[in-house]
């Protein structure tokens, strides 16, 4: 894996609303690549779309994703993100689903990602959330042919589990994945720290991809600091250039 797979999410620059701000930050912390989120974009105009492109195209910044998007039986409001995807050159959206619209969500996804060529990937967020388990993930996938997981690593934490399990159930339906890393209190509420400093061992998480042939983006998440995240995610990056 290259330099140039590297991304950051969005999120973490949430304090700053506007876009080229964002895309001088993303530069800044050594990075040429980002998955936007409803943050910095939104998706239900899309008279507002290639302003947004625009503004990281001319910095120098490609948006290899966006999300998290909650997708409902709504397909003109997917198609909506759809259309991002394919005028900012995105391969891959990070998705969830409301529980109260299966199974019907599935076959749209389905239906949706192979129309596009748009990879829609789940992700895992913890403990709380009911596609946060490699047991329903198993199960969303034996009911879906073409909906993959966009990993987070320490939500993967959060939810009891160990994020390489992850890797190995979906195989080559691991479309991305959020590099992030936890500690934990004693009251089990999580801290963000630098990328391997916490409980992600990146070695380890290297290996693992490379045995499934892991080619999307990994995408840096870090959501401390949120008036000035450069300096933890400068050090993630550095952190992860080390060891891919």
């Amino acid at each position: 894996m290259s330099a140039n797979t590297f991304a950051v999410q969005s999120w973490c620059f949430r304090h700053f609303k506007d876009n080229a701000k964002v895309a001088q930050l993303v530069k800044e912390i050594g990075l040429s690549n980002i998955e936007v989120c409803g943050a910095h974009a939104n998706f239900n105009d899309e008279s507002t779309f290639d302003s947004v492109i625009k503004t990281y195209k001319d910095a120098g910044v490609g948006i290899v994703s966006i999300g998290v998007e909650g997708l409902s039986l709504d397909e003109a409001a997917i198609q909506k993100r759809i259309n991002f995807c394919k005028k900012a050159g995105a391969k891959r959206m990070s998705i969830t689903f409301n529980p109260d619209h299966m199974p019907d969500n599935f076959a749209l996804a389905d239906k949706v990602a192979t129309e596009s060529g748009i990879h829609l990937a789940i992700h895992n967020h913890g403990g709380y959330d009911w596609l946060g388990s490699t047991r329903m993930l198993k199960y969303v996938f034996s009911k879906t042919q073409h909906v993959g997981l966009c990993l987070d690593t320490a939500w993967a934490l959060a939810a009891g589990e160990n994020p390489l399990k992850y890797v190995e159930l979906a195989g080559n339906r691991l479309y991305s994945v959020h590099v992030k890393d936890f500690v934990f209190g004693r009251d089990r509420k999580p801290t963000d720290v630098v990328v391997g400093e916490g409980n992600i061992n990146l070695t380890e998480l290297r290996d693992a991809l490379k045995k499934v042939s892991f080619a999307g983006p990994l995408i840096l998440e870090y959501e401390g600091d949120v008036e000035n995240p450069v300096p933890a995610l400068t050090k993630c990056v550095e952190a992860m250039k080390k060891v891919f």
